[in-house]
């Protein structure tokens, strides 16, 4: 893989990050490599041979699903400037070591799987998103529980009732799914995992599905439909009315993540989750 431009994207409002982006792009330029700061994410997408995140993990998802929609598989090296992220794990006294690595060839990469959603309504597609953590159905703050019906490959599993549903990739298993009490699952298994939140019945727990299959999500047709939301990432959504189905699988491209030099990922897991503190 051949870098010559490399598209730097940082988080809105980022203390410090001017003076590192300077830094950067000299240090690029004098390695022959242009740097792209100014194009819309959008554009950025078509652009890149790699993508610096220069931010938190709300700003790499953001980006990740911007090169999704492209059709690209542009690589993504995500820099923390804080305590350091599931996604953007990389610090930034590491950036220009792994800079190093990936402009020589010698770079590591996780090979992460997305989630590609299909919205139908009246049996017609009318949305598609391509998501690295999750897609999560939730109620409005002051409706009452939601009732959705749930199928995988086509065979029916249950009817939830609860605050909301999570359908979570192996990535998206330590973002909101862990804090709904979901299990967290290793990105290197081929699976997902369906994750209720706050279940009216204690019976409902999550599930870990083969990382073939596709899940099928409706509105439950005795539940009420107002306020029901589909969130994609965190990042976006829309209503969801009683006609609606939307359809999850593993979607065709994956994502290529940075990795960070000798840090492995059940490494990462104690620093973020304090295994082992008293």
């Amino acid at each position: 893989m051949t870098i010559k431009r490399v598209g730097i994207v940082t988080k809105q409002g980022l203390v410090g990050v001017s003076e590192h982006l300077s830094q950067l792009t000299t240090w690029l330029r004098e390695r022959g490599v242009q740097a792209i700061v100014d194009l819309p994410r959008e554009e950025l997408s078509h652009h890149a041979d790699l993508v610096i995140v220069m931010g938190g993990d709300g700003t790499l998802l953001a980006m990740a699903a911007r090169i999704a929609q492209a059709g690209r598989e542009v690589p993504i090296l995500g820099v923390n400037f804080g305590s350091l992220g599931f996604l953007t794990e990389i610090r930034i006294n590491e950036l220009y070591d792994s800079l190093e690595h990936v402009l020589d060839g010698t770079a590591a990469f996780d090979e992460r799987t997305m989630l590609e959603a299909h919205r139908y309504q009246g049996g017609k597609p009318t949305d598609t998103r391509v998501v690295l953590n999750d897609v999560v159905f939730t109620k409005a703050a002051l409706s009452r529980m939601i009732e959705l019906s749930v199928s995988v490959s086509g065979g029916f599993v249950t009817h939830v009732k609860a605050d909301g549903l999570i359908i979570a990739s192996a990535t998206g298993s330590t973002a909101y799914n862990l804090a709904a009490g979901g299990p967290i699952v290793h990105p290197g298994v081929d699976a997902f995992v369906l994750t209720p939140i706050a279940p009216h019945t204690l019976t409902n727990r999550p599930v870990v599905i083969p990382g073939d299959a596709v899940v099928e999500v409706r509105p439950h047709q005795n539940g009420t439909t107002d306020d029901l939301y589909v969130t994609y990432d965190g990042q976006s959504g829309y209503p969801l009315h009683r006609d609606d189905v939307v359809s999850v699988r593993k979607a065709p491209q994956t994502l290529r993540l940075v990795k960070a030099p000798a840090r492995s990922y059940f490494e990462l897991l104690r620093e973020k989750l304090k295994w082992g503190e008293r």
